[in-house]
């Protein structure tokens, strides 16, 4: 009996002392554990899927949870709700007016041009049952943008939104002379070339088009085009497939979501987060989303009170505007346990938490077009993802060294790049095969091809270049540092230098414009800035200047400060030299070039002093 005893004393010391030396040595290792099999779960499915050649897609998902839960709200819109059947019915409406009156067939493109909406879920559903590929043209692009991104994805159909109508005035006789067949979700129009829908749609049969139309059999099946500026020039037509749009629908169910969560959706639909991850994470999940129109700090909370709110979606920036609303007594009075997004400042991150209480926030890390997701399901502060032994086995990423001044990787005497040392800062790559395939960019294979390093380690590699510096830390946590190249982030989206650049360009003043960004205090991103040289006989003139990026330029890609230069620094293999001007940011004190500030209440750009310097510092003045 002593002997069974001393046993099962020493199993139990035996098994203590484990436990002790894996949370001093391991500690996040059965939370790493249960999120790694959730994912391989997830991806099991998705390998049935290419065995088996009938894939489930997140549409095929959709009708299956129309079915299963007809009459469950699936759509929260501005006080309507529509059920799981309303937006099944009425995108078989849609696709029935196409099928018959728009000419439409199984793997054309369509364009969509429409603000956040039910009806931007409708019809792109709609259309994705006659087996067409959609692509989301952001709203805020002009029109020499918008007559390229037709170009891009090849679309001959247009599908605009009631309140974007106007903005196709300027384009509406390039459209026609392309062939372009415009669509407007009116009753009426008074343009000849643009084909009111709503009636059409109001008239059609609500029976399901032939299933055989959205069929698919190849997960990497092209489904939507997403417009990003990536690293450079205009914006380019992200391929995405089934297979990354079943990925972003399993977001919200890895980090723990369920069918009884109601999700907030403030992003604009034509981003990847907010169309892949939030509408199709809340079908996986069958749950409901509260879809916003337009983001609104000051209508947030309230709305969160108001729907029950549990799950909502956010960008950096978005919390920073929430925290700098008036506290009010019912800050932490509201039922949402989770946020998903990405951007979040590690300062924003703690404010947020401490003002609205321990709502978990889960960082995501990827681009559109990307090949690589990084999930931070511990919560830790600060990062962006998390990474281990399972990880690295199933997804190749490396982190090199990196140039800023040079702005290129470091090589060493053979030429292949150098892998940085664990918690130093590297640019993030991520190998391109075929368990992380890269779909590059419609209409393009010189900008895909732009996007790959070859040879980097080995002869015959490939790899997919993020464009982001990261670190990884000593408990395998990642960290976003900065951007690298032509590309900076403002108020959550992407700036392309060599576009503004361009633009610049075209006003008769400019000889030559360097674009980059600078990090303002207590601001998400890289605010723009553009150092100019102006042509010889003529002047500077600001009103002009503001005139022109007013009309071209949406506004977050619009310099808000300018610098005037004799000339250019350049490297050594003529590139214009962007680090020291990142470094010296915008303060008059500090440069003895003039400076300028884009006014709006002024309408031009005014010399840029120290007191106005001081009032941007101080967040007094509109950005």
């Amino acid at each position: 009996m002593s002997l069974s005893l001393g046993w099962l004393s020493a199993v139990l010391a035996g098994f203590f002392t484990v436990h002790v030396l894996q949370k001093l040595c391991f500690p996040y290792f059965w939370r790493d554990l249960f999120f790694l099999l959730k994912v391989i779960k997830y991806g099991a499915k998705l390998e049935v899927f290419k065995l088996t050649s009938r894939v489930v897609t997140v549409l095929d998902r959709f009708i299956q949870q129309a079915q299963r839960i007809p009459d469950k709200p699936f759509l929260l819109y501005e006080g309507s709700t529509y059920t799981y059947r309303d937006i099944e019915e009425r995108s078989n409406k849609i696709a029935n007016v196409f099928l018959e009156r728009g000419n439409l067939k199984k793997g054309d493109s369509v364009a969509l041009l429409m603000s956040n909406e039910p009806d931007f879920v409708c019809v792109w559903f709609g259309l994705t049952k006659l087996g067409c590929s959609v692509a989301f043209l952001n709203t805020n692009i002009k029109s020499r943008s918008l007559l390229h991104c037709f170009n891009c994805c090849g679309a001959k159909t247009l599908i605009v939104g009631a309140d974007l109508v106007e903005c196709l005035k300027d384009i509406s006789a390039s459209l026609q002379e392309d062939s372009i067949q415009i669509w407007a979700l009116v009753s009426q129009s008074d343009h000849t070339d643009i084909h009111p829908l709503l009636d059409h749609i109001a008239a059609a049969s609500i029976q399901p088009v032939p299933a055989a139309l959205r069929a698919v059999t190849v997960l990497k099946t092209p489904t939507l085009y997403i417009f990003t500026s990536g690293t450079t020039g205009l914006p380019k037509a992200a391929v995405i497939t089934h297979l990354q749009t079943l990925k972003g629908a399993g977001g919200f169910w890895a980090f723990g979501g369920t069918e009884e969560d109601v999700v907030y959706i403030p992003l604009p639909l034509y981003h990847s987060a907010a169309s892949l991850i939030g509408i199709g994470g809340t079908i996986e999940m069958g749950a409901t989303c509260v879809l916003k129109k337009k983001f609104s700090a000051s209508q947030f909370w309230n709305d969160c009170r108001k729907y029950n709110v549990t799950i909502f979606q956010y960008i950096g920036e978005l919390c920073r505007y929430l925290c700098n609303q008036p506290k009010g007594v019912q800050d932490k009075v509201h039922k949402v346990r989770m946020g998903v997004g990405n951007g979040l400042r590690q300062d924003i991150w703690c404010d947020f938490q401490n003002r609205f209480g321990e709502i978990r926030m889960c960082e995501i890390y990827g681009s559109t077009e990307g090949n690589l997701c990084f999930m931070n399901h511990i919560g830790k502060i600060g990062a962006v993802g998390r990474s281990n032994f399972f990880y690295k086995v199933l997804f190749k990423y490396d982190l090199v060294q990196y140039d800023m001044v040079k702005d290129e990787p470091v090589k060493d005497e053979r030429g292949f790049c150098q892998r940085v040392k664990k918690g130093e800062t590297g640019l993030l790559l991520s190998k391109v095969g075929a368990t992380s395939p890269f779909f590059g960019y419609a209409g393009s294979k010189q900008l895909t091809e732009k996007k790959l390093m070859r040879n980097v380690f080995v002869k015959g590699d490939a790899y997919f270049n993020t464009g982001d510096l990261m670190a990884e830390n000593q408990e395998d946590f990642i960290c976003f540092k900065d951007r690298v190249g032509d590309t900076f982030r403002w108020k959550g989206e992407n700036v392309a230098t060599t576009e503004v650049t361009e633009t610049l360009g075209l006003v008769d003043f400019i000889q030559e414009a360097n674009v980059y960004g600078v990090e303002i205090p207590g601001n998400e991103g890289r605010a723009g800035m553009a150092a100019i040289i102006v042509r010889p006989g003529h002047s500077f003139d600001s009103k002009k200047l503001f005139d022109h990026v007013l009309r071209d330029l949406p506004a977050y890609a619009r310099p808000l400060f300018i610098r005037l230069q004799e000339f250019m620094d350049m490297t050594s293999t003529f590139k214009q030299q962007k680090f020291h001007l990142v470094q010296s940011g915008f303060n008059p004190a500090t440069i003895s070039e003039p400076l300028y500030f884009l006014d709006y209440t002024q309408k031009c750009y005014i010399p840029l002093t120290d007191s106005i310097y001081q009032s941007i510092l101080a967040g007094e003045r509109k950005l």
